[in-house]
């Protein structure tokens, strides 16, 4: 690249395919791209915003708050959205006062509705997480946002699906349809664990089928998409009563979490199957923690009950 037009071909290039790529050869090709100084002002901020959430999505919390708390800073078109992005990373961090506190200076443009239902769905709160994200759904179908619509619903039939497989089996269904047409890799994989926390419990090859989506999530080099996978297992062998693939899912959680993002999965885990935390993440809770646990508990034994009716 030796100029603006060479820096902005590159730009568009890289984000048309990062659905179609390891986020860390997304992540790469973006940051020589804003190494090069070649793209003016708000374009720079549009590379640097997007290098923010490559990083994000591979784990590397402190490199993304820098990026996006440089464009938030800057005030310009994305600074919404960076916005956004670092209430993400205090979620991630499990600060859910702080993240929460955020929400309402969002707006639409901070997709505010899904914000505040990704904090809720943590705290076992499904019916709250599932008001926000139609909230959010309904919001993003007034502005025209097919992608952001598709989104927020999938999300909906994932904490749902927690609740009550048979309403999870038409939630999902409609994720399916507002998915049809879109390239959103990462939001079609949470349609894939809602089907699986929707059928935990049963015989319908939840490990097995578990183990594919694991290797595809992996391929993707996605960390989000890994870790709720795992709280879906969880739940699975928590409601079936495997207390050693339980306690093995719960490792892998203590693995993929070592760097502190989603630290407090494992905490959820332990919640579902009642057992003593080995290492308590540092998680900062809206409701007592008490509270919490209380809800994953009783989603676990519910769905257990469900079964032998």
């Amino acid at each position: 690249m030796e100029t603006a037009a060479d820096a902005l071909a590159e730009l568009l290039s890289t984000l048309a395919r990062r659905q179609h790529e390891r986020r860390s050869i997304t992540a790469d090709r973006l940051t020589a791209l804003t190494n090069t100084g070649l793209l003016p002002g708000e374009l720079h901020n549009m590379a640097l915003y997007y290098l923010a959430k490559a990083q994000r999505d591979l784990g590397r919390s402190e490199d993304s708050r820098r990026g996006m708390r440089y464009v938030a800073d800057a005030g310009g078109r994305l600074a919404p959205a960076a916005r956004r992005g670092l209430a993400h990373l205090a979620r991630l961090a499990g600060d859910f006062p702080t993240a929460h506190a955020v929400v309402p200076t969002l707006g639409w443009a901070g997709r505010h509705h899904r914000v505040d239902g990704d904090i809720w769905w943590p705290h076992g709160d499904m019916q709250r997480a599932a008001a926000a994200y139609a909230a959010a759904r309904n919001e993003a179908a007034q502005h025209g946002f097919a992608g952001e619509r598709a989104t927020s619903q999938a999300q909906r039939a994932f904490a749902l699906a927690f609740t009550d497989p048979d309403v999870a089996h038409d939630e999902i269904d409609l994720a399916e349809q507002l998915l049809t047409g879109l390239d959103l890799r990462a939001t079609a994989l949470t349609v894939k664990i809602a089907a699986l926390v929707r059928d935990a419990g049963t015989d319908r090859d939840v490990p097995a089928r578990a183990e594919v989506l694991r290797a595809e999530i992996r391929a993707s080099g996605l960390v989000a998409p890994e870790a709720m996978l795992e709280i879906a297992a969880a739940f699975h062998h928590t409601v079936v009563n495997d207390a050693n693939a339980a306690t093995a899912t719960i490792a892998r959680l203590y693995r993929l979490t070592s760097n502190g993002s989603y630290a407090y999965y494992t905490d959820i885990a332990h919640h579902m199957a009642d057992t003593e935390k080995g290492t308590p993440s540092a998680a900062r809770w809206i409701d007592e923690e008490a509270t919490v646990h209380h809800r994953w508990r009783a989603l676990t034994t519910t769905r257990r009950s469900h079964l032998h009716q």
